[in-house]
């Protein structure tokens, strides 16, 4: 699978190898780093070569620094170097060659990438307790999920998108005893008493009205054995649960390729699998009449019980048994988990290890918990207390471009603060809406210019050598080597698992083109002005739009 054009990426490996060509033969192949400084005065490209190897020379970094500069190769590419503060070597490209980053930002696969290893990665995402509807905590997951899918599948790695539906343990019977209770209260006239742990929204409510109408009628479920009858209330109300937040999930821009059942495990005796496994290796040990893994073997801070005295097992058995079976659809395993588990990547990766499995080849992100703010004031959100904030609710009141991009603006382990007011406000204050506009912005001139006959400089053209740039002008030059960035900056967004830099991104992009907009005259200028101009604005939108695409936010043509 072929990748995207990545000038500024081939450039850093021609600057690398330069450097490594003029290193002592002991020094070739020590790491150093070669980047994009965050200040353009600092240069186009920055490393740190001499300061991490002077020691190993006995020599002072900033000596080392020019002793390299002065044994580069003769290059082009390389003409503009220079040593600067206690021995950074910073690297200013040729005018003139950034006018290629325009042709490339054109390019059909700009910014996705083809791995030496393409892996396949499981993402599990949302995961939510088929128990009550989905809440914006979930939404914030939700973003974050598919935002890392889609970036990872632009890098070229083949990703399984899965949802955990534990319809079986402790909270599926509580939530089966209150829909019981429930059933109670409105259809054989008792005092509603919900279970202590139990869920008393008034969701489980119509629920229960929906359930006795899908199972025949009042009567028909009436007549039916008790015990019988809170099984199916309770197993219809949870699949009607997971219809829903299907649904919604879907309406919010998030698909599953697949829907793992905690109580299939069950059924398939996964749980009981893992267990035989762990006491044939000799990792598990008997106390007080509970069964121990022997976790601390693995790195984790203390043993952890798998099986109680009552003979039922904790939730790390079946979420082995769980991620056991993931393993059986990818190499690598994201798990994205809600705020209350800080912890528990130690003891899986320990169980884990223990079943033979390499710890390493797990992530756990955790999306951290939000407040919804509308004039000051915060609304609750949880299912058991009766107070909630649904997702189908919230986006009723939220669009649906305005929640994703604010969810993915903050990096997951932050807890964040969603405003409300702000986020459906139609101004530029608005980040979403100010990445729209500059994307609408960049369509109408290219539409006007279509009216007049004007067209942009081919990528022919821009590729062809040539001495002075097409892009003289400030504005013109910091908006192209933001363009140059954009393919490395997909990169990190995949590696780091930090979508959140895409909006940074997109929000610098925009800005910059409404700088370029307002100081350079587009229609107007000479042909060959106008034609560079028009192909450099056409590669801003392209980039926005691709940018906007991995979020999951439409780029409006107009606004």
């Amino acid at each position: 699978m072929a990748g995207g054009p990545r000038p500024l990426a081939e450039a850093r490996e021609r600057f690398e190898r330069a450097l490594r060509e003029a290193l002592p033969d002991d020094l070739k192949g020590e790491p150093f780093q070669v980047d994009v400084p965050p200040d353009p005065s600092h240069g186009d490209l920055a490393t740190n070569a001499a300061l991490v190897l002077a020691r190993r020379v006995r020599k002072p970094p900033r000596q080392l620094a020019e002793e390299l500069v002065a044994a580069l190769p003769e290059d082009p590419l390389l003409a503009h170097v220079e040593v600067a503060g206690p021995g950074f070597i910073n690297l200013r490209l040729p005018r003139a060659w950034w006018d290629q980053v325009v042709a490339a930002a054109r390019h059909p696969l700009w910014g996705e990438g083809a791995p030496a290893q393409p892996e396949r990665i499981v993402v599990e995402f949302v995961s939510a307790n088929p128990t009550g509807p989905l809440n914006v905590v979930n939404a914030r997951a939700a973003v974050l999920g598919d935002v890392l899918c889609r970036l990872l599948t632009a890098q070229g790695h083949r990703v399984v998108r899965e949802y955990y539906v534990n319809d079986a343990g402790t909270q599926y019977e509580k939530f089966k005893a209150s829909v019981a209770a429930r059933y109670a209260h409105q259809y054989q006239g008792k005092d509603l008493v919900i279970p202590e742990g139990g869920y008393p929204g008034e969701y489980v409510a119509d629920l229960v009205d929906r359930a006795v109408a899908r199972l025949g009628g009042p009567e028909k479920v009436a007549a039916m054995d008790p015990e019988e009858r809170e099984e199916a209330m309770g197993r219809l109300c949870v699949e009607m649960n997971i219809e829903a937040a299907r649904e919604t999930l879907e309406s919010f821009g998030v698909a599953f390729d697949y829907f793992a059942r905690e109580s299939e495990l069950r059924e398939r005796g996964a749980a009981d699998q893992v267990f035989r496994i762990l006491v044939e290796k000799g990792y598990t040990y008997e106390e007080d009449g509970a069964v121990w893994l022997r976790t601390t073997l693995f790195g984790d801070e203390k043993d952890r019980v798998i099986r109680r005295r009552d003979g039922e097992y904790t939730y790390i058995l079946p979420d082995l048994a769980y991620h056991l079976d993931k393993f059986t659809r990818g190499d690598r395993l994201i798990d994205i988990l809600g705020p209350d588990h800080h912890g528990y990547l130690a003891r899986l990766r320990a169980g884990l290890a223990a079943l033979g499995k390499d710890p390493e080849r797990i992530e756990i992100l955790i999306s951290q918990v939000v407040h919804l703010v509308k004039g000051g004031q915060r609304a609750r959100m949880s299912k058991r207390q009766g107070q909630l904030v649904t997702l189908e609710d919230f986006l009723k009141e939220v669009d649906r471009d305005a929640a994703r991009f604010f969810f993915a603006s903050r990096a997951p382990e932050s807890p964040m603060d969603f405003d409300i007011d702000l986020a459906n406000l139609q101004t530029q204050e608005n980040p979403v809406y100010y990445v729209q506009y500059a994307h609408a912005r960049i369509q109408s001139l290219l539409q006007r210019a279509k009216e007049l006959g004007r067209e942009p400089l081919s990528s022919e053209v821009l590729l062809a050598p040539r001495q002075e740039t097409l892009y003289p002008h400030p504005s013109e030059r910091l908006l192209l080597m933001h363009l140059g960035r954009f393919p490395d900056e997909v990169d990190q967004a995949a590696t780091q698992r930090a979508p959140h830099r895409l909006t940074v991104y997109a929000r610098e992009l925009a800005s910059l083109f409404h700088t370029f907009y307002t100081d350079c005259r587009v229609l107007g200028e000479t042909e060959e002005v106008e034609a560079a101009r028009l192909a450099l604005a056409e590669a801003a939108g392209h980039t926005l739009r691709k940018v906007l695409h991995l979020l999951g936010v439409t780029a409006p043509d107009r606004m």
